[in-house]
């Protein structure tokens, strides 16, 4: 698979990475889209056949650069992974209503003009995926999440829309909902503690492991979607620890 090319946004320490050594894994060139050169140089060097983009996908200006850059340096990218994310943990009357625009532009504009712009190689070659993470925030809103819940509602509805476009024309497009916090190396140990929710019985020898996603199969259930067979594609992709409440 030398010749495919998996392009992901958002590329941190966690999710992203993890996406990025699972795809290189199975012969990959991949491009690594995110804010923190520092963190890139290190993952490029690690990762063989990855190449690293300094971009903050909400400029849609400096996207552009960064796709045109993708495409002379490794080539068309066969899989899109929306993974960056710009959120606000605030009620609606603390938080700053620009915000949402923020986020909005992050989280689901951002899809729009990656899809714009590599869907129609993607239907000239005959296949493609476009994976979009996201999470429980897409389908409900609680109160401190008033200026992010909606973005990434949004967020889902455009992959919807992309994904009824794009199927008949052999591009699947799906959405992975991550239901559970995840595992992710800045949380330290005080971030990794049982969630108030969860109560246990006395004799259980509770594990942040029973909670927490873990990064790497994240990235396992991620590329076994960009690989399903045409015949039996999902879009709702729900995912979820064995202990989380839902």
């Amino acid at each position: 698979m030398n010749d495919a090319v998996c392009l992901i946004t958002g590329v941190g320490a966690a999710t992203g990475a993890a996406i990025a050594r699972r795809f290189a894994r199975d012969g990959y060139r991949v491009a690594m889209l995110a804010r923190n050169q520092e963190r890139l140089q290190h993952l490029q060097a690690e990762i063989d056949g990855s190449a690293a983009y300094v971009c903050d996908v909400g400029d849609l200006d400096a996207l552009a650069k960064s796709l045109a850059a993708v495409r002379t340096t490794l080539g068309n990218p066969r899989v899109l992974v929306h993974n960056a994310v710009s959120e606000t943990f605030a009620t609606f009357l603390e938080a700053d209503p620009v915000a949402l625009e923020r986020n909005f532009r992050v989280n689901t504009t951002a899809l729009l003009y990656l899809a714009r712009a590599l869907a129609p190689d993607m239907v000239a070659a005959g296949r493609g995926s476009i994976i979009v993470t996201g999470n429980t925030a897409s389908l409900r809103g609680v109160p401190n999440y008033a200026l992010f819940a909606p973005t990434k509602a949004a967020q889902r509805i455009l992959a919807q829309s992309l994904a009824r476009d794009l199927g008949p024309k052999h591009v699947h497009v799906a959405y992975v909902t991550i239901d559970a916090a995840i595992d992710a190396p800045w949380l330290g140990e005080r971030g990794r503690t049982r969630p108030r929710w969860l109560e246990p019985p006395a004799s259980w020898n509770w594990s942040r492991a029973d909670y927490f996603a873990q990064p790497h199969a994240i990235a396992d259930e991620v590329f076994h979607i960009a690989h399903q067979h045409p015949s039996t594609w999902s879009f709702d992709h729900i995912i979820r620890p064995f202990a989380e409440k839902w």
